[in-house]
């Protein structure tokens, strides 16, 4: 009879990179992570949980008081290298949602739009018919409603993960432009 074998390995989750993306925004003060919770309709749990594999991973670090502090150059290269291999873009059936990769500003107005569905996030109140391009957590639409910064930015990583290689290109730009310090 074998024994089991407890594998210790942290590893990072897609709402993790929601967190992280979120913190972008605010990287000078990070909100509580109740109100991070709220905003980003995760519990204070899965926050509190994401902010420490994003420690573990060395893309977050905690201050004295142990509020998250974005580590933004890991997060630009875990981004621009990791991502797509780490979460990759996983496609549905056509239905109605929110834009996202390409089809979403900032890259629609950069891009010439083809006849091709556009992917979109699967949503009930979405305004869209599309290719379904599955969210990195089911709660991303609804944090991005109301968040227009985060939207773009989570748009923006959705064409590096399921993007063509100048999609990518164009998306990591534009992140650059969001993130140059």
């Amino acid at each position: 009879m074998s024994r089991a074998i407890s594998n210790p390995q942290i590893v990072l989750r897609p709402q993790d990179v929601v967190v992280l993306l979120r913190l972008s925004l605010d990287a000078e003060s990070a909100p509580t992570y109740a109100a991070l919770a709220e905003e980003l309709k995760l519990t204070a749990s899965e926050i509190h949980a994401g902010v420490d594999r994003a420690v573990a991973a060395q893309l977050a670090r905690k201050d004295e008081s142990g509020k998250p502090l974005l580590l933004l150059d890991a997060l630009r290269l875990f981004v621009q290298h990791g991502v797509r291999y780490s979460f990759p873009a996983t496609h549905g059936p056509m239905g109605r949602g929110m834009p996202t990769a390409h089809a979403a500003a900032p890259l629609n107005k950069l891009m010439v739009q083809s006849a091709e569905p556009v992917p979109v996030w699967p949503h009930k109140d979405g305004t869209v018919r599309g290719v379904a391009f599955y969210p990195l957590y089911p709660t991303v639409p609804d944090a991005a409603k109301n968040n227009p910064a985060l939207y773009e930015l989570l748009a923006l990583v959705d064409a590096v993960r399921g993007g063509n290689m100048r999609e990518r290109a164009l998306a990591i730009a534009e992140l650059d432009k969001r993130w140059a310090s």
